[in-house]
């Protein structure tokens, strides 16, 4: 019998943030592909367009009318899916029909006034005011929810019905499904160990260089061991760090370096406006502040659909859906696909040559 390799073996991974596993298949990437990989036309935005809700001095669905800001702007959302005040349901003794209150506000954060700009286009000094306000509202909003979640859902494809840069934070009165998860396995893995988990994890990675892509001096970026979608990245700090408004100075600095280089690596895969579901995780807020979540690490997770061009996706169907999560190309060989693109962006490299 063959001896085993991982990049030609099925196998499972498992996932010890999660606690579970995911199937990797990379034989699979040996079928033939007769799918389309062409680039799609760029999208031509207006850097102000008076009809979008987002540019400043624009009047957005409720009537009200944005400031003429001229960096980030952060307003209530006009549709929240959660609310500061309404009734609570009544408790129900029967374990199939459980309901529970949810309380909470949402929150839209517009990055810079210019609606045809992206992060990875944008200045070192705007991508940290961006960190200096995310912050801010995880301070503001912390104190007086559980949880407060940070993300941004870039690309038509992925749900974003705006192009406007921008990114939304929801904050809730209860821990959401999945850091409940992170909460535990944290925690039981600090227990166990003595060590905190992420910790532990990327200092391995950096051992072994298999899968990091990038890093400066306080960030690593790479794909998890464990990930499962095909391009899917995490953002790792290299010191401990329990909150996004725990970050030092020189640690934000950072971060806004390796933001703008890794963006611009997802954009130059597929020179596209490369679309992704991210979010910021860290330790829980409102009564955690003042227990002790020592064992919570800082983390940005990136979960791109994107698999062989800029039109051409993963789906999670069918055996994703009903038994479990399924890659074909390995951490490996995605990471040594994004490693090896330039850091200097398409657009900018056309530009140059035109």
């Amino acid at each position: 019998m063959a001896k085993f390799d991982s990049q030609d073996h099925q196998h499972l991974r498992y996932n010890p943030l999660r606690d579970d596993w995911v199937l990797v298949c990379p034989h699979r990437m040996k079928r033939p592909w007769a799918g389309h990989v062409e680039k799609p036309e760029e999208e031509q935005i207006p850097r102000h367009d008076p009809k979008n809700p987002l540019c400043p001095g624009n009047t957005r669905p409720n009537g009200k009318v944005n400031p003429d800001y001229e960096s980030t702007f952060l307003f209530t959302n006009d549709f929240p899916a959660l609310l500061e005040e309404g009734p609570a349901p009544e408790e129900s003794s029967d374990p199939l029909f459980r309901c529970a209150e949810a309380r909470g506000t949402c929150k839209v954060m517009c990055f810079h006034p210019w609606s045809d700009i992206t992060l990875p286009l944008m200045s070192l000094p705007e991508i940290r005011v961006v960190i200096d306000k995310l912050a801010e509202i995880n301070i503001d909003l912390g104190k007086k929810y559980t949880w407060v979640q940070i993300f941004e859902n870039r690309g038509a494809i992925m749900g974003c019905s705006n192009p406007h840069p921008h990114c939304q934070v929801w904050a809730s009165s209860y821990l959401s499904n999945e850091p409940s998860i992170k909460h535990r396995t944290q925690r039981e893995y600090h227990l166990k160990h003595n060590s905190n988990m992420l910790l532990d994890y990327v200092n391995r990675e950096l051992q072994k260089k298999e899968r990091v892509i990038l890093e400066n001096e306080h960030w690593v970026w790479l794909v998890p061991y464990w990930a499962v979608w095909p391009y899917e990245t995490i953002l790792l700090p290299k010191a401990h760090v329990l909150r996004i408004e725990d970050l030092t100075e020189s640690q934000k600095d950072a971060l806004a370096d390796i933001t703008k280089r890794l963006l611009t690596k997802y954009d130059n895969l597929f020179e596209v406006s490369f679309p992704y579901s991210m979010g910021w995780v860290g330790a829980p807020t409102g009564k955690y502040l003042s227990e002790d979540c020592n064992f919570w690490q800082l983390h940005a997770v990136y979960y791109p659909p994107l698999l062989r061009s800029a039109k051409v996706k993963k789906f999670m169907v069918g055996y994703e859906m009903l038994a479990t999560a399924q890659r074909d190309l390995t951490a490996e060989q995605a990471a040594e696909k994004l490693k090896g693109l330039p850091e200097e962006h398409y657009k900018n490299r056309k530009s140059d040559s035109s």
